[in-house]
């Protein structure tokens, strides 16, 4: 069956956005950039929400911009292709390798996970996990911990008072000081504190 991985950066103070709705202290180095790329290539589908989908647009159109550098051009031509899930109930339409859904979260995994296919389904964008992880979809959670203190804003862990084991899968630190947290679901609860 195919795992349902959350990865994301975070701040060490536990947020994917500042308070002022800002992300930039996460962009990734050279070294942090390879290592989502080699992520990105186990990865079947991704599921995101409206905010992340816009982000992500940009990749959609980059590889024709002549200054990309080799990296990017990699990047761009693993995400392209990759088939994407938006779930979003204000956008109208999406490009590109998406479809848009407007809610059955749990369905849509279901779904998915029966399919015949290789590769994770991948969930990007703090409101969408925080809905898989109520339902207790998630089977992993890749944090790459930046070193900044950012003292507010969305967090990357959903606060829904529910205890959720984890087990230890890989750990690697950075030349800049980022730590890729791997953790695998080891016992699922429903309900409880």
């Amino acid at each position: 069956m195919r795992s349902v991985t959350y990865s994301m950066g975070v701040s060490l103070d536990g947020y994917i956005v500042g308070p002022d709705g800002t992300f930039g202290w996460s962009a990734p180095d050279e070294e942090v950039f390879r290592f989502v790329t080699d992520e990105i290539r186990g990865v079947g589908v991704h599921l995101m929400g409206r905010r992340l989908y816009e982000t992500m647009l940009y990749w959609e159109t980059a590889d024709q911009d002549p200054s990309l550098d080799a990296s990017m051009r990699e990047w761009t031509a693993l995400w392209k292709p990759l088939p994407k899930v938006v779930f979003s109930t204000t956008l109208s339409s999406v490009r590109g390798n998406a479809r848009l859904l407007s809610g059955g979260l749990a369905e849509e995994i279901e779904r998915l996970r029966a399919e015949p296919g290789e590769g994770d389904i991948a969930i990007g964008g703090a409101t969408l996990a925080a809905e898989a992880a109520r339902l207790g979809l998630i089977d992993e959670y890749r944090a790459r911990v930046h070193p900044v203190l950012v003292g507010g804003g969305i967090p990357f862990h959903p606060h829904h008072e529910r205890l959720v084991n984890l087990e230890l899968v890989e750990t690697r630190t950075f030349s800049s000081g980022v730590v890729h947290l791997h953790h695998r679901v080891t016992h699922p609860t429903a309900g409880g504190t």
